[in-house]
């Protein structure tokens, strides 16, 4: 017997007219190397007012064992339970323009029928595009410009972002499948992938942050202000220079990316690394498995099944 998707969350009686809205979406638990994604995620609820106007079931949805909720034990009772929310944020840009936030714990269930409830929701509310974010390790150095990795469901909404020319095979996501279904059913949809040095993965690299902002921006038309992102940008690249410059090995394994980057622009002439010729480019063995290394270090170890 079918589910009916609806069934899965809760919508604001008062929400206004959002006809040709973007919608954006950054989900925690998948890969996120430098939390870029949650940096950008969080910025966009601090620089502006906004409210939940749809609330998903998340019993329905988390694996409580699997990602504890945090409770404050104090003294002699339970003094607080931080419950997790997976919701969509009304907010609105610099010059008044709507836009949504749909964030919160990735789901580990009906991965399906949450895809066919956010189809449902941009139905309903005549969403234009939806777009994910997030950050994935790369081996490029944090001296060099940063780049990011569109897709899209349609080739003109990658705009000027070269794509990957490989395939591979990697650990799926919910943000994954529903780009894939968004596609299948005739949505534009699209999303962003920061580069983060492999040796800043597992910390907080607002560069990454400002860089995947700046291609949310260009791509949706929304006017998103900068200003935290960017100075926490330069104090954690001034931080990150500090102990470059206090670490002789960490120096080394940044001069031979520099000299590998460098060598990789000279030969192609191009803007970026990603925009390198082919055989100079990772294989897609390469770039799964590195991906794969990744969720094996934030989930304790386990590397995940091909």
């Amino acid at each position: 017997m079918a589910l009916d998707p609806e069934d899965l969350y809760e919508v604001d009686s008062d929400v206004p007219d959002l006809g040709g809205a973007v919608l954006l979406h950054y989900f925690d638990g998948f890969m996120d190397a430098g939390s870029a994604g949650k940096l950008v995620a969080e910025h966009l609820l601090n620089s502006s007012e906004h409210r939940v106007i749809a609330r998903f079931d998340v019993d329905r949805l988390i694996d409580y064992r699997s990602r504890r909720p945090t409770m404050t034990y104090s003294i002699d009772h339970w003094e607080a339970y931080d419950a997790p929310e997976l919701v969509v944020h009304l907010l609105h840009d610099a010059d008044g323009v709507p836009f949504l936030l749909l964030t919160g714990p990735e789901p580990d269930h009906d991965w399906e029928r949450f895809c066919a409830a956010v189809r449902s929701l941009v139905e309903r509310w005549d969403v234009r595009l939806t777009t994910g974010f997030h950050g994935i390790p790369m081996g490029a150095p944090h001296t060099r410009p940063l780049g990011v990795t569109a897709h899209a469901t349609r080739d003109d909404l990658v705009g000027e972002h070269r794509p990957l020319p490989n395939r591979m095979q990697v650990p799926g996501s919910v943000a994954g499948l529903l780009e894939f279904r968004f596609g299948e059913w005739g949505h534009d949809a699209s999303g962003f992938a920061a580069h983060v040095p492999h040796y800043l993965a597992d910390s907080t690299y607002p560069s990454a942050a400002l860089h995947l902002l700046e291609a949310i921006a260009e791509a949706t038309g929304l006017n998103l202000p900068d200003g935290d992102l960017r100075e926490a940008s330069q104090e954690a690249e001034a931080e990150i220079a500090r102990q470059v410059a206090g670490s002789e090995k960490v120096a080394d394994v940044v001069r031979a990316l520099e000299q590998q980057y460098d060598t990789f622009m000279e030969a192609s002439s191009k803007e970026s690394l990603l925009a390198e010729s082919v055989e100079h480019m990772p294989t897609a063995e390469e770039l799964g498995s590195q991906f794969e290394r990744f969720l094996a270090e934030q989930n304790g170890g386990d590397t995940p099944e091909r």
